[in-house]
């Protein structure tokens, strides 16, 4: 990708232009390409806008899993992955095959799988869930006993606010699960004033001291509806980025610098770029598979 007469930003966007494509990034994308993107947002916002978009082709800037959950939801579409060793080490922490051996010791409960999974494993669950989603999800299930999967954290934010039973995976989220209560401690110590807002793949003990808790886009709106003028960030670094544009009057505070999650800063302009020209990284599931994990997939989405 050439640079001459226009910057590479702009040619990435003509040539979105004239594909007829969509460019779909993650809050936890770098700056440059959430700055290209037609939308950023969380794994929800990108499902349902995936769902929704009359383009003929959508380019995902994120992992692995939120690809296959634009390729699961748009069948008649081309589905591109810049950058497809972009993984997620929480999706890997799970097999369709150990599940469905998990589901029947517990005597066919239902599943509740998070996003931050393969096509394979929503292909054997009943409904998916966001963190943005999680709770109204287990609740909308008339059953009393629930399996969540791949997310321990998350499972257990789930149960502390449903009467139901919750089951957990013992999987996690690298990062988040990292995340010290020392850490969050002398965060809060060196900005007193600073409320913290943190994501739910944190653990019981961190989530203790937050002052909410929120998917990456309900921080988003959290901040905006909040009197408050600082805030210590409970998630990934990226998330700065579209909080601090969001609103720029205010201050943000990462909770700590170590919050960074390698597979999503893998992707860069240069990958959209050939991804587009060469119409490389397609991502094409198991027709299968694709319309067993559609319907977990849509059930989430239309859960209200």
């Amino acid at each position: 990708m050439t640079t001459t007469h226009s910057t590479p930003h702009q040619k990435i966007r003509d040539l979105a232009k004239a594909k007829k494509a969509i460019i779909l990034a993650h809050n936890y994308q770098s700056a440059q390409i959430q700055d290209v993107a037609d939308l950023c947002g969380d794994s929800l916002e990108m499902s349902i806008k995936a769902a929704a978009t009359d383009a003929e082709i959508i380019v995902c800037c994120g992992v692995r899993f939120m690809a296959e959950t634009a390729a699961i939801l748009c069948p008649d579409k081309i589905v591109l992955m810049p950058n497809p060793d972009a993984g997620c080490p929480m999706a890997n922490m799970v097999t369709p095959e150990a599940l469905l051996k998990r589901k029947e010791e517990l005597g066919g409960i239902p599943v509740i799988t998070y996003v931050n999974s393969s096509a394979a494993v929503k292909a054997v669950s009943d409904i998916c869930c966001t963190s943005a989603n999680v709770v109204q999800v287990v609740n909308a299930l008339k059953e009393d006993e629930v399996l969540m999967t791949p997310d321990r954290n998350l499972a257990r934010y789930a149960a502390a606010h449903t009467d139901k039973k919750v089951h957990l995976w013992d999987g996690y989220c690298p990062f988040h699960n990292d995340l010290s209560v020392e850490a969050v401690k002398a965060s809060k110590a060196a900005h007193p004033k600073a409320l913290f807002v943190a994501h739910p793949e944190c653990t019981p003990e961190v989530l203790e001291l937050a002052d909410s808790i929120q998917s990456t886009s309900g921080m988003i709106r959290f901040v905006g509806e909040s009197s408050a003028d600082q805030f210590i960030i409970g998630t990934e670094i990226g998330l700065l980025h579209p909080i601090s544009k969001a609103y720029p009057e205010k201050t943000f505070f990462p909770v700590s610098d170590q919050l960074v999650c390698a597979d999503m800063k893998k992707t860069q302009l240069q990958d959209i770029w050939d991804c587009l020209e060469n119409m490389s990284g397609r991502v094409v599931i198991e027709e299968t598979i694709r319309i067993k994990a559609m319907d977990a997939v849509k059930k989430m989405i239309n859960t209200k």
